[in-house]
C-alpha cells in the first residue's frame, strides 16, 4: 500500500470510518517524497531508536522503521489504532503507544525502548501544539537530535538571530537546548486535507552541554521571559516586572554591571548576555 496516495488514504480511512479532527491538526502526506526525505535527513540509521510524535496514517512511520533499529511511535488519537495495525502493523521493529506525549516520562520511555541505541525524536507536529511538543522533547534531554514538521514561520523563528523580528523567547529556549538548522520547506499541496501555510522540516541537533554555565537555569528562563514579555518596552522596564524585589533601580543597576544601557531591548541581547544578565538578577535578587 502506498501511503501517500490520495486515493489509497480515502479509500482506507472510509474502511475504518475516520474523519479528520481539525481540533487535532491532523493532516497526513500524500507525497512519498517527504516523508522519505525528512528520515534520510534526520539522520536515522540501524543505530538509531526513534520516537515519532503523532505517526498518523504512518507514512513517515513506515520511512523509520525500514532504517531504525526500533520505533516508539506516540499517538493521541485511538481510533487510528486499526489503521495504523494496517499500515504499519507487520513491523517487527516498531512499538505504537496511545498516549498525550505531553503526560509521558521521555527519559524512562527512551531507556525502556532503546536500549543501546541513538536516541533521536522525528515528527510532523499539528501547529496548534507544536511549542508543547517541542518544549516537552527538548526539556527531557532524552534525544540527540530532534527533527520535525512545523509551519514555515515557527522554523523561522526558531533559526531567528538576536535583533531580528522573528527571535523570540522561543527562540532562546530552542537554541538553549539545541543547534537548529532548517532542513526543507513542504508546500500546503503535499497534505489533505490542505493546510494554508508552507510548512519547514527543522532539525534541532540537541546540545551535550548548556551554551553557557548559569548559577540558575530557572532565573535564566525567568530573565528571558520576563525580556520579552513586554517587546516595546526597555529591558529595565520589562525586567522590573519579572523581578518586584529588585525594582526598576536594581535592575537598571544589574544591566549597567553588564556593559548594558538600561533603554536596551531585550531582543538585541543574545544567549550569553542573557546568561550574564540572569546570573547578576540572581545575585542581587538572593542578596536583598
Amino acid at each position: 500500500m502506498d501511503l501517500c496516495d490520495i486515493n489509497q488514504i480515502r479509500a482506507l480511512l472510509e474502511i475504518h470510518g475516520f474523519h479528520f479532527s481539525k481540533a487535532k491538526g491532523q493532516n497526513f502526506l500524500t507525497r512519498a517524497w517527504v516523508p522519505a526525505r525528512i528520515a534520510e535527513e534526520a539522520g536515522v540509521d540501524e543505530t538509531c531508536g526513534v520516537l515519532e510524535v503523532g505517526p498518523g496514517i504512518g507514512c513517515l512511520t513506515e520511512q523509520l522503521c525500514l532504517r531504525a533499529g526500533k520505533v516508539c511511535a506516540v499517538e493521541v488519537d485511538t481510533s487510528l489504532a486499526p489503521i495504523l495495525e494496517k499500515t504499519v502493523g507487520d513491523f517487527e521493529n516498531l512499538t505504537v503507544k496511545y498516549a498525550d506525549v505531553r503526560r509521558l516520562d521521555l527519559q524512562a520511555l527512551v531507556a525502556e525502548e532503546f536500549a543501546g541505541l541513538r536516541p533521536m525524536a522525528c515528527a510532523n507536529l499539528p501547529y496548534y501544539i507544536t511549542s508543547p511538543i517541542l518544549t516537552a522533547l527538548l526539556e527531557s534531554r532524552a534525544f540527540s537530535a530532534v527533527t520535525v514538521m512545523v509551519q514555515k514561520e515557527v522554523a523561522q523563528r526558531i533559526c531567528a538571530k538576536a535583533g531580528s523580528a522573528d527571535y523570540s523567547a522561543f527562540t532562546v529556549f530552542c537554541q538553549y537546548y539545541a543547534e537548529p538548522e532548517i532542513l526543507f520547506d513542504v508546500s500546503p499541496d503535499c497534505f489533505v486535507p490542505r493546510p494554508k501555510v508552507t510548512s519547514s522540516v527543522i532539525r534541532l541537533n540537541v546540545r551535550t552541554e548548556p551554551p553557557c554555565a548559569l548559577l540558575s537555569e530557572a532565573a535564566f528562563f525567568r530573565t528571558v521571559r520576563g525580556g520579552f514579555a513586554m517587546r516595546r518596552k526597555t529591558a529595565c522596564n520589562a525586567l522590573a516586572s519579572a523581578f518586584p524585589k529588585l525594582g526598576k533601580a536594581g535592575v537598571a543597576e544589574a544591566l549597567l554591571a553588564c556593559g548594558h544601557d538600561p533603554s536596551v531591548r531585550c531582543e538585541t541581547m543574545t544567549i550569553p548576555q542573557f546568561a550574564a544578565l540572569s546570573d547578576e538578577l540572581y545575585r542581587r535578587e538572593r542578596d536583598v
